[in-house]
């Protein structure tokens, strides 16, 4: 065996050398990454304060009466948010409105008393309410259809939709019958998020008349 082929065997059987980690390139993307979500958290922040500030004029909220009637429904559950009426996805921060929330909402002679533990309570007199629906949208949270129980109420000068899902989504119905019974307005009980499928009839549109053949036609 010659000695060049000696050494090349010798070279082949060394270990080789690990690769050495760029720690500096490493460390570089990482405070790129933190200093990237600081920027999209602290966005988000300032534009949560300037829409915060656009709906100042909106009032305070109705405070939770000291007595009420006897409660005609109850449930548990979350608060997803309110918009403007109409407008899933134009949502109300004012007056801690645009904070999501457990929540226990209970129904009375009186309007809608809402509990949030964590978050600022508040209440719909019954004068200010204006019917309900059941919807699968409200401020950027999409669910299942029909997995929304949205509330409309009057405040000020501002139509509202506040949006809650029960633990129990099978409740909804009967929440959407007794405020709009309880508000005589059963005009709002229609999704605001859902599209008419083409070739479907508008609800809105007057039914078509059925054409009586004339006498004496064959």
């Amino acid at each position: 065996m010659t000695p060049l082929i000696l050494l090349a065997a010798d070279a082949a059987a060394e270990p080789k050398s690990q690769e050495v980690t760029d720690w500096a390139a490493r460390i570089g993307w990482v405070v790129g990454l933190l200093l990237f979500i600081a920027l999209v958290y602290w966005l988000m922040r300032e534009g949560w304060k300037w829409r915060r500030l656009l709906q100042s004029d909106l009032p305070e909220l109705p405070s939770l009466p000291e007595t009420t009637g006897e409660p005609r429904l109850s449930l548990t559950g979350r608060y997803h948010g309110s918009t403007t009426a109409g407008q899933w996805l134009d949502r109300i921060v004012a007056h801690g409105l645009g904070t999501r929330s457990r929540a226990e909402l209970t129904l009375t002679a009186e309007g809608l008393e809402v509990l949030r533990p964590g978050a600022r309570d508040f209440f719909v007199p019954v004068d200010a309410l204006r019917g309900a629906r059941l919807d699968k949208g409200i401020a950027g949270k999409v669910l299942t259809e029909g997995g929304l129980l949205v509330v409309t109420w009057q405040h000020g000068d501002r139509l509202i939709d506040s949006g809650f899902r029960s633990d129990s989504a099978a409740e909804h119905p009967a929440w959407v019958e007794a405020l709009n019974d309880l508000s005589g307005d059963t005009g709002v009980a229609t999704s605001h998020t859902t599209a008419i499928s083409p070739g479907a009839q508008d609800p809105s549109a007057a039914p078509a008349r059925a054409v009586t053949p004339e006498k004496g036609t064959s």
